[in-house]
């Protein structure tokens, strides 16, 4: 495979989802059980805040016993061996850190950070939160909220991943549905800028026409071959 210097990694959901952590737009997914409207938006957590921090509550209690899976281990040794990897990730999860990724933009927030809404400040947080938990730094109770990215907010770092969108020779999409935006709209800009897209997911996504290349199985076996070819690999 040909070398390339700058390689952007775009992952999503079905990355994790063999670690044990379901997927949001699947049959039988999160939002097949849950509202969007009402647990992951700003409006919702106005009208409820007792609920969504039950929801994300639940989430962060669920997360403690994750393990990253090769999927996972395998783009952290390519970001180890390769340099020159960057991944801009959809999840919240903290499973890329957990195998070993330090190059890494949560561009939808993460679950175990949590954000005052009064002073601004962002904070590690693996605990429940309640709607009066004061905040530890302003000391104000009933403005903190999970520091992630709700529907009808602007994700994070776009002007950084723009800039690494266009730098790219080598984009690789991994467990993506291709139909939330502005991630979706990455393979056209990357390719607009004349980088090689490859996707690499269960099935084809929305956008699967747009990529040069695809292979299509289960993360654990496609992204570790997929690591493996561009390192070399015997």
């Amino acid at each position: 495979m040909a070398r390339f210097r700058n390689i952007v990694v775009l992952t999503g959901a079905g990355l994790s989802a063999e670690s044990g952590l379901s997927t949001f737009r699947d049959p039988d997914g999160i939002w097949s059980k849950y509202d969007y409207q009402d647990v992951a938006t700003a409006e919702g957590f106005r009208r409820n805040p007792l609920l969504v921090h039950d929801f994300y509550n639940a989430r962060r209690r669920a997360h403690r016993g994750l393990r990253p899976n090769a999927a996972h281990v395998a783009l952290a040794r390519l970001e180890a061996e390769h340099g020159g990897v960057m991944i801009v990730t959809q999840n919240i999860d903290a499973l890329h850190e957990a195998a070993g990724s330090r190059s890494l933009i949560h561009m939808h927030g993460e679950l175990l950070k949590v954000l005052c809404t009064f002073c601004s400040h962002r904070m590690v947080w693996r605990d429940d939160l309640r709607v009066d938990t004061a905040c530890p730094f302003c000391g104000l109770p009933g403005g903190m909220r999970p520091d992630v990215v709700w529907f009808g907010e602007m994700p994070y770092e776009m002007g950084r991943i723009s800039a690494l969108l266009a730098a790219a020779d080598l984009l690789v999409s991994i467990g993506t549905s291709g139909n939330v935006y502005p991630a979706a709209g990455f393979v056209a800009e990357a390719a607009a800028n004349g980088a090689h897209t490859v996707e690499l997911n269960l099935e084809p996504s929305e956008g699967a026409s747009l990529f040069n290349e695809a292979h299509y199985g289960r993360a654990t076996e496609i992204v570790p071959a997929f690591v493996g070819r561009i390192l070399g690999d015997r």
